[in-house]
């Protein structure tokens, strides 16, 4: 069985989604550790409600990025790690820590790619007054929010609906697509040819 390392920096509710399933037999992989860069993060009482293992390393006690990263690298190789999924993780990754992790390191945004990109994508397809946003899994590279994309999930924009409304709604598409990818990954379904991602049979 594949062994998950996820990455939080906030909240903390995709990778719970993730994480239950997981131990519930619903997805075919071990999360082995959650690595989160911010000791506040919510994400560490629900990872340990569940019994999960934590690695927090703050950015700020490291003078360069590169040995930062090649900390995380020595604990998801102490560990034995297979692969990244990345949620809600709100920093930018080395082109390095890409490079070792290249085509093992799956990400979550909530818009459809590559619109909207960066850290304020449901407030930004809202205020634009688009008539609908939706939910990407990709795998990462070295360009943010840019990598082969895996699954995508459309999710309308009411006339009705308040940020607030949007948000829940795009979140409970994460909550479904998210294990979705997860599950061809582990499956050995996903194959990346010229930057698109092929779905095997």
């Amino acid at each position: 069985m594949k062994r998950a390392a996820i990455f939080v920096s906030g909240s903390g509710t995709n990778m719970e989604n993730i994480a239950k399933k997981a131990k519930g037999g619903e997805l075919s992989c071990d999360i082995v550790t959650v690595v989160c860069d911010n000791p506040a993060a919510f994400a560490l009482k629900r990872a340990e409600k569940l019994g999960l293992e934590t690695f927090v390393i703050e950015r700020k006690k490291f003078g360069f990025k590169a040995e930062f990263e090649s900390h995380i690298i020595e604990h998801l190789r102490k560990n034995r790690i297979d692969f990244i999924l990345l949620a809600g993780y709100m920093r930018i990754l080395g082109g390095e820590f890409v490079k070792t992790w290249e085509g093992r390191i799956l990400n979550i945004h909530p818009s459809l790619l590559p619109k909207y990109p960066g850290a304020q994508a449901i407030k930004d397809a809202f205020d634009a007054k688009e008539k609908e946003t939706g939910v990407t899994i990709h795998f990462v590279n070295e360009e943010v929010d840019a990598g082969p994309i895996i699954l995508q999930r459309r999710v309308p924009i009411e006339a009705s609906d308040t940020l607030e409304t949007l948000e829940a709604r795009v979140h409970a598409a994460e909550y479904e697509l998210y294990p979705e990818a997860i599950r061809l990954f582990c499956a050995g379904k996903l194959s990346i040819e010229k930057d698109k991602v092929k779905i095997l049979k």
